[in-house]
């Protein structure tokens, strides 16, 4: 979880900033969006199989 703390003197914008960069370190955002809609095992991997075949061609 992102946890950011105002250090003296710092302005809400910087407090932002590294919010925003600490979250998207983590990763949060797109675990938030990969669970947003259950997906099967089987359709996860019939995809992941489907996604190496589309690199392959190119």
């Amino acid at each position: 979880m992102a946890d950011v703390r105002l250090g003296s003197g710092e302005s809400f914008e910087a407090l932002l900033r590294r919010f925003n960069r600490q979250v998207q370190q983590d990763r949060i955002l797109a675990e938030v969006r990969r669970r947003k809609h259950f997906e099967k095992p089987s359709e996860e991997r019939r995809k992941k199989a489907a996604a190496k075949r589309r690199k392959s061609f190119r």
